[in-house]
């Protein structure tokens, strides 16, 4: 009798969590209709062709490396050198077209190996060396950082293919940008990893509660490594396709995008406290930031506006994480 009892209040906390994800993906989802109505009725230009177009585009770095990021975050991790791995990777990719003649899908190949081994490095830090992640990851941000300055010589990097802008800039048939068809592959493989495979499920059980998963056998050190590892080369590719986008590699691009990256994960229901996020909620969040960027720069609201806005949000979001937890915590006791 306590043993049915222990199994229904298991499938009770089961399905209240599962319900509870359901309604932060519904809420974020919902703000999402709200700005896009809402700009619609306020800016003549928002639904032309070519601003949704601009969207679609814009948003694909920070979605790509967003859903990298909701893995990390999945494991009570976070990954603060995305922007800095980013900005490496670009310069990296683009100087092998242009000093080494690779083409162009070696060279994108390569800008997103060189993201990997960046968080092959993160993953080690954390997994082996038992750095905090907030503490391995904020020191590859330095280094990258750093380094993308002494490769490039702290200078942009042009003479790209014109091919190579097709990652970034390019067009379907029928109208379709090619980054908005990268981001469906990106979330698809994503939603893949986390629902289908030992990587997503063992996520999943690091995040709630990692000592558990260690008794329960699952080789923590393997399957963090690899979670960094992943995020680093989705940083990468995103590095890439910000490149392709101004057919350039630029030194400087990456500053801050870690917020915006974060920002996505957290909005669409990740917790920060480990054991929950969703591709579908990520995407909704990454498309929501975009929304709030370009939606201000049609009104002409001032940059620095921009980020007390997102920032706002973020601490709505984490509010609202926090709140459910405890009304979680409250329900299963």
């Amino acid at each position: 009798m306590s043993q049915t009892t222990a199994t229904g209040r298991s499938l009770g906390a089961t399905l209240r969590e599962h319900l509870s994800d359901v309604v932060s993906q519904l809420a974020a989802a919902g703000a999402l209709i709200v700005v896009f109505v809402f700009l619609s009725i306020a800016s003549p230009n928002f639904l032309t062709a070519d601003n949704l177009f601009n969207v679609g585009t814009q948003t694909a770095v920070t979605a790509v490396i967003a859903i990298g990021m909701t893995l990390v975050i999945i494991t009570a991790g976070i990954d603060l050198s995305v922007g800095s791995v980013a900005a490496l990777s670009g310069v990296m990719g683009v100087m092998m077209m242009v000093d080494l003649g690779l083409p162009v899908p070696l060279a994108i190949l390569g800008g997103t190996l060189v993201g990997a081994v960046c968080g092959l490095v993160n993953g080690l830090l954390i997994s082996v060396a038992g750095l905090n992640p907030f503490i391995a990851t904020l020191g590859m941000l330095s280094v990258a950082r750093g380094l993308v300055y002494i490769v490039s010589d702290a200078q942009a990097v042009f003479g790209t293919p014109d091919s190579f802008r097709l990652l970034g800039q390019g067009v379907l048939v029928g109208g379709i940008p090619i980054p908005v068809v990268v981001i469906l592959v990106v979330a698809v493989a994503g939603y893949v990893v986390l629902s289908r495979t030992k990587l997503g499920r063992y996520a999943y059980a690091i995040g709630s509660n990692m000592e558990a998963a260690r008794l329960s056998g699952i080789p923590i050190r393997r399957y963090l490594t690899a979670v960094y590892v992943i995020s680093g080369a989705l940083a990468g590719f995103g590095g890439m396709i910000a490149s392709s986008r101004v057919a350039s590699g630029q030194p400087n691009f990456g500053m801050g995008l870690e917020l915006d990256v974060i920002a996505a994960a957290v909005i669409g229901g990740a917790s920060l406290f480990g054991g929950q996020g969703t591709v579908i909620g990520t995407l909704i969040g990454a498309f929501l930031i975009a929304l709030i960027r370009n939606g201000a720069v049609l009104l002409d609201v001032n940059i620095f506006y921009q980020q007390v806005i997102i920032g706002v949000v973020i601490w709505l979001a984490v509010m609202w994480d926090q709140y459910r937890r405890r009304r979680l915590a409250a329900a299963s006791e």
